[in-house]
């Protein structure tokens, strides 16, 4: 029996794939990349904003044409979108067999099994239901690399975000079992751990009465065969010395930090239902730049929120070049059914938010490309993630940049390199490096 599994959106909704497809793998299914070829097609959606939504819609259709002119017996549509329009997804694509919410995803052999006998399936855990499934995870990501989900839903209610109504209220998944997940990714070849979850840096609050995220580290940082662990999604305000020093004192652990601040107005913050005022986010930033003086700050931004007004949107291009963040994405506010923000007074045109964004992005690459400059002559090392075809070239990562959301770099060298190799290099160019040492 063929499985094709599609899995859209964040690294997040990729871990629940993985886990998925280790399931379904353990069954003896075959999993395949053609759509031809399939007896079910999985679609793991998303929803988190209108473009991701539609994307997800479109994808589901087309897989149900495969009901109609190929081989294909059963279409199962799983994630955020699975949960937020259930009743219209099986109104709306009679092709759809089977149903399963964000806290159902362990559910996936059973809707295999009843979808393939005809029969319609429809699984909706309550949110605050956490799934722990003990699975040899199928990784996806090549190998070399692996998303470690540490926790699921969120407790923050920005006013823009859906995510609490499709993932729940925030859950940590117990430490014992990340150690033991952890431990058989890098028995498989792992050696890159990237931590995710809506939030990260809250991570064991709600389990054992503080934040653990620092314990949870140490004890990863002990793994044989892990040699990077990077952390994804840590909100300004929950930033504690504990994870600095942390970060400083363990060397695997990249000095590479994503905060998703949103904006640095405060009137902006604080109708997003931000928890941070603009002068606390320079003192985070300052701070973590005094103790860790080569981290690597990534953030988010959403331009055109509802209200804000030219000189707030200015006052975040003075942020933005005061700060120097050295990676920076800019989205435009896309208004959710069912948050606070999408009813708020003062809408922005898009043509003003896709403007505004450009102006923001424009500023960004001026930044970047200055900061590109000023590594020029230094020694790095860099994960190998493939070979550049027909020349003396590899594509790698350093610790400043995350899988698919920062860039690649090229290494020139004669030397033969295989995915996941460890590499010295040095910085010729802005994009250009040497090799100059291989580390295996």
């Amino acid at each position: 029996m063929n499985i094709l599994f599609i899995s859209l959106g964040c690294d997040k909704n990729l871990a629940d794939s993985e886990t998925m497809l280790g399931m379904l793998a353990s069954r003896g299914y075959q999993i395949v990349d053609e759509e031809e070829k399939a007896d079910v097609i999985i679609v793991n959606t998303c929803c988190f904003i209108h473009d991701a939504m539609e994307e997800s819609i479109e994808t589901i259709l087309q897989m149900a044409e495969y009901k109609k002119s190929g081989s294909l017996k059963a279409l199962i549509v799983t994630g955020c979108m699975a949960e937020r329009y259930r009743e219209e997804i099986t109104k709306e694509i009679p092709e759809v067999d089977a149903v399963l919410g964000t806290a159902s995803y362990g559910h996936i052999l059973d809707a295999v099994d009843e979808a393939l006998k005809g029969h319609s399936y429809l699984m909706m855990e309550p949110l605050n239901t956490l799934p722990i499934i003990e699975t040899h995870r199928l990784v996806t990501t090549g190998g070399h690399y692996a998303y470690l989900k540490i926790a699921e839903g969120c407790d923050k209610h920005c006013t823009y975000c859906i995510i609490p109504k499709l993932r729940g209220n925030f859950r940590s998944v117990p430490m014992d079992h990340l150690i033991k997940e952890a431990e058989q990714l890098a028995a498989d070849g792992v050696k890159e751990l990237i931590l995710v979850a809506q939030e990260t840096t809250l991570y064991g609050k709600d389990l054992y009465g503080e934040k653990k995220l620092p314990e949870l580290l140490h004890k990863l940082c002990q793994i044989s065969g892990i040699r990077w662990i990077r952390i994804l999604y840590c909100y300004p305000e929950e930033i504690t010395e504990e994870l600095i020093q942390t970060m400083k004192e363990e060397s695997k652990i990249c000095h590479y930090l994503d905060l998703p601040i949103q904006h640095a107005s405060d009137g902006i913050l604080k109708r997003m239902g931000r928890r941070t005022s603009k002068e606390e986010l320079v003192h985070i930033i300052s701070r973590l730049r005094e103790e860790i003086p080569d981290i690597t700050l990534r953030t988010t931004l959403i331009t055109g929120f509802p209200g804000e007004t030219q000189e707030q949107h200015e006052e975040l291009m003075d942020f933005v070049d005061e700060m120097e963040f050295d990676r920076l994405g800019v989205f435009t506010y896309s208004p959710e059914e069912g948050t606070p923000a999408a009813s708020m007074p003062d809408q922005i045109e898009e043509s003003i938010k896709e403007d505004r964004r450009a102006e923001l992005m424009e500023l960004q690459q001026e930044i970047a490309f200055e900061q590109a400059e000023n590594m020029i002559g230094k020694e790095v090392l860099v994960m190998i993630e493939g070979k550049v075809a027909d020349e003396n070239a590899y594509v790698g990562r350093t610790y400043k940049d995350a899988p698919n959301v920062d860039g690649l770099i090229f290494v020139n060298t004669d030397a033969e390199l295989m995915s996941g190799d460890f590499a010295k290099v040095k910085v010729t160019g802005a994009c250009e490096y040497d090799l100059i040492g291989e580390l295996m």
